[in-house]
């Protein structure tokens, strides 16, 4: 899980003054969508963002004071009227932003979400709102899961708990909610933010050589669990992959045949030679993963196609599928550009499995 939940479980033995601001609704063009989040200590911003630019500025300034007060807030943005900067473009639409003032109130929730998706299964942030004199609120964090139990009254639960079947059974299409329940006997209204968070897309890298240490940082950066598998210790170990997850340390087929291929899994095979690709290969023909990638010049290619083909180890319709020679083609020439262009390629597929779901 690389998002701002995981910092704090993080930072949790840090100095006080930790401090989350997500965007929670917006209208008309903004920067950041719902769910979009930021973490700053003391005033400093040290991961994600709601939006960059004066936005993220005005939030960060409410942020340094809810460091010292621990006092939560839920804050509105006009862009055409709220955010000026001498002149400068704005987006034009509006913005709110919910700044919680002692997330780690909520560790052993932002714990239990670390757990569950270490195990591959989503859930739903549930996080409710209680407002108190604007723009102060009171703020308390659930975690849910398909089929667990979430300690609210009952008028509340059962709600909730429908959205949340609602929210798993169709990851990616219904996204970020905002509820405003009513409470029985009273005017007020109870308001609950609920938002999906998914295992991440899982990146197996075959090679830890120097493209398989490129796209392990960028795959880190494109928010990727990354897996890297050789059979050397002196490539295959923390000093040479420090983006890397985990690191496999074994012979590169052999280690490939545990590797679970289903629509979550995008493969890179960017081994030293032609028999680890070829072993590592082997493993992924007809498999259900999203993605499966091998390095090689045209006739190193051609040449693996007929192997493959002639000893029955692919039908042409499977090797069809595989993304060989590997990358996006933007004339990339040094080991950076060719590992930019492969990432390009795993966004580009992520996309497209994305849109299937």
């Amino acid at each position: 899980m690389k998002n701002v939940y995981s910092r704090i479980t993080e930072t949790a033995q840090q100095p006080q003054g930790l401090v989350l601001a997500t965007v929670t609704g917006t209208m008309g063009s903004t920067p950041q969508k719902p769910g979009s989040s930021a973490l700053f200590i003391n005033n400093s911003l040290i991961a994600g963002t709601v939006g960059g630019g004066i936005v993220e500025s005005k939030v960060q300034e409410y942020a340094g004071k809810c460091s010292l007060t621990k006092e939560s807030a839920y804050l509105h943005f006009s862009l055409d009227n709220d955010i000026t900067d001498k002149g400068a473009a704005v987006c034009g639409g509006t913005i709110s932003v919910l700044v919680d003032g002692d997330p780690l109130s909520s560790l052993s929730i932002f714990h239990e979400m670390k757990d569950s998706l270490a195990s591959a299964r989503p859930g739903v942030l549930v996080t409710k709102v209680i407002e108190w004199g604007e723009p102060h609120v009171m703020i308390r964090r659930y975690w849910v899961t398909a089929g667990s139990d979430i300690q609210l009254p009952d008028h509340f639960k059962e709600r909730i708990k429908h959205e949340v079947e609602s929210i798993l059974s169709s990851p990616g299409t219904m996204g970020y909610r905002e509820l405003d329940l009513p409470v029985p006997g009273e005017k007020q209204s109870t308001r609950f933010f609920l938002e999906p968070v998914f295992p991440l897309p899982r990146l197996v890298i075959a090679g830890a050589g120097h493209i398989g240490r490129a796209l392990s940082h960028l795959g880190r950066l494109l928010d990727f669990e990354v897996t890297v598998i050789d059979d050397r210790k002196e490539y295959a170990n923390p000093e040479n992959l420090p983006d890397a997850d985990h690191i496999i340390i074994e012979d590169i087929g052999e280690a490939m045949t545990k590797i679970q291929k289903d629509d979550s899994a995008y493969i890179a095979i960017v081994t030293r030679g032609h028999d680890h690709d070829a072993e590592a290969l082997k493993t992924c023909i007809g498999s259900a993963a999203a993605y499966v990638g091998m390095m090689g010049s045209k006739s190193k290619v051609a040449k693996m196609h007929k192997e493959f083909i002639r000893n029955n180890w692919a039908t042409e319709a499977q090797w069809q599928e595989i993304c060989t020679p590997i990358g996006l083609e933007i004339g990339s020439k040094t080991i950076e550009e060719i590992a930019v262009s492969i990432a390009a390629q795993l966004v580009e597929a992520r996309q497209k499995t994305k849109d299937k779901r």
